[in-house]
């Protein structure tokens, strides 16, 4: 296993629960990969919305004391943020041998945490793949979050031509890879998005743009047919009672962000008038990363960066994400 000499890093760390201000840029020791490790210099990550609801637990309604064990209840559970990364592979355990040292990756630690750092360690057989050739490290790390989280809820259902699909809140790291994936799929793409977003999802493969601040996209006239084949929740807002009489018989609704009566709603009754219901999503592993690698090659995933911070303005980027006006990703740079 080849190593360096250097036994710390830098790190951003969060020790209580707060704002931006609780953020700090600190020494911590750096990891040492296991045998079936690869210890990986991380070169790009992002500041997500799972960041924001680690640092301040902020979490949607009725979810404080289940999501408690994952997150922390009286301090955050990791102290180091940043869900992805993308970087260059630097030492590698005794009994890896797909990756070798100069490799330049992707990888997701997921709830695990710990990629707002300089360095970073994964499992050879955990969800780590060849970065895509045609991308930097920052457009890597930006397409990473979201079409992680959008392969693994589209890979549920059939999209295909003809296929109608809305996504509620479209702008956004996964609403932006949602409207790519399923428009490379041939589904008619229906973005709901703030007015000033529409030029942007259109972009990206949106056929209609709905501006949630001036029509309720919920909204349909009495006795109106089912609308959409696949509703994709990005947002929070939008459970089944509200938006169940829009989706056709056989259709999904993908519930990526939820509230503790939706997530029991879609566990206890996951088939609701015909209609799947699911806040889980499916596996991704090695596999899925790799797909998402030939995506991002082939042109049909591509990086939506609306800031790029370094390191030591962690504050500035958790104050940017706090906002809420994001669109797609927010990228932290650390090399």
């Amino acid at each position: 296993m080849t190593t360096t000499d250097t036994l710390t890093m830098r790190a951003a760390v969060v020790e209580r629960f707060g704002g931006p201000e609780s953020v700090v840029v600190a020494d911590r020791p750096r990891p040492e990969p296991a045998d079936d490790e690869l210890l990986v210099r991380v070169h790009a990550s992002t500041v997500s919305i799972a960041d924001h609801r680690l640092r301040t637990r902020e979490v949607p309604r009725g979810l404080g004391l289940l999501v408690g064990p994952a997150i922390g209840f009286r301090r955050p559970k990791h102290a180091v943020l940043g869900m992805e990364a993308a970087g260059v592979v630097e030492a590698v355990g005794s009994r890896v041998t797909r990756f070798a040292p100069g490799d330049e990756v992707i990888l997701m630690r997921g709830a695990r945490f710990g990629c707002h750092a300089e360095w970073v360690t994964v499992g050879e057989g955990d969800e780590v793949a060849r970065k895509p050739a045609n991308l930097s490290f920052e457009e890597a790390a930006a397409v990473l979050f979201g079409g992680h989280t959008a392969l693994r809820y589209l890979d549920l259902v059939d999209v295909g031509p003809g296929t109608e699909v809305l996504v509620n809140g479209a702008s956004g790291a996964v609403g932006t890879a949602v409207v790519q994936l399923a428009e490379r799929r041939g589904a008619r793409v229906t973005a709901v998005t703030s007015g000033r977003n529409a030029e942007l999802v259109r972009s990206l493969g949106a056929d209609d743009v709905i501006d949630y601040t001036r029509e309720d996209f919920a909204a349909a006239a009495p006795g109106a047919d089912p609308r959409y084949d696949v509703i994709v929740e990005c947002v929070g807002n939008a459970p089944f009672g509200r938006v169940g009489h829009l989706i056709r018989p056989g259709g999904a609704l993908l519930l990526v962000i939820a509230d503790l009566a939706g997530m029991i709603g879609a566990a206890l009754r996951p088939r609701r008038r015909g209609i799947l219901v699911n806040q889980a999503g499916g596996s991704m592993g090695a596999d899925g990363m790799a797909r998402l690698t030939a995506l991002a090659e082939a042109g049909d995933l591509r990086p939506v960066v609306d800031r790029t911070y370094d390191l030591d303005e962690i504050v500035e980027a958790h104050r940017y994400v706090d906002s809420g006006r994001k669109r797609g990703s927010v990228v932290l740079r650390l090399a």
